[in-house]
């Protein structure tokens, strides 16, 4: 399957407070919005979606789902969202994998990973694959 894009679709009960959290901290743009179902972008073909449940659909568990953001200055992007009020629930640090990152948690309690390249240490370079 070649797929033209892939976007999870979060199902919750709060679409509303969903929407409003990324449009504040990450300046996500509302794409569609009809109360019940919401479509964020982010540019560069970047989107997340949320949708109230429907009769007999359940809502989304978050218990181990991460997004991962790629970012240009993870350092700007963690001192904007603290300033925010948002507080880290994974410290910004250095990691050996090659990236420098923290993460924040949205109202749903899924968490959000926010980092920047960097250069892997010599343990890891092995696994990556060309």
């Amino acid at each position: 399957m070649l797929a033209h894009s892939l976007s999870p679709c979060i199902t919750t009960t709060k679409v509303e407070e969903s929407r409003d959290f990324y449009v504040r901290h990450f300046g996500a743009k509302v794409t569609f919005d009809c109360g019940w179902y919401v479509s964020l972008g982010f540019g560069q073909g970047a989107s997340l979606q949320f949708m109230a449940p429907q009769p007999e659909q359940p809502v989304c568990n978050p218990a181990g789902l991460t997004y991962n953001f790629s970012v240009s200055d993870v350092d700007a992007e963690f001192q904007s969202l603290a300033a925010s009020g948002l507080v880290a629930v994974l410290p910004l640090e250095d990691h050996p994998w090659g990236d420098r990152g923290f993460a924040v948690q949205d109202p749903n309690g899924i968490l959000l990973y926010i980092y920047a390249e960097r250069e892997p240490s010599p343990e890891f370079k092995q696994y990556f694959k060309p």
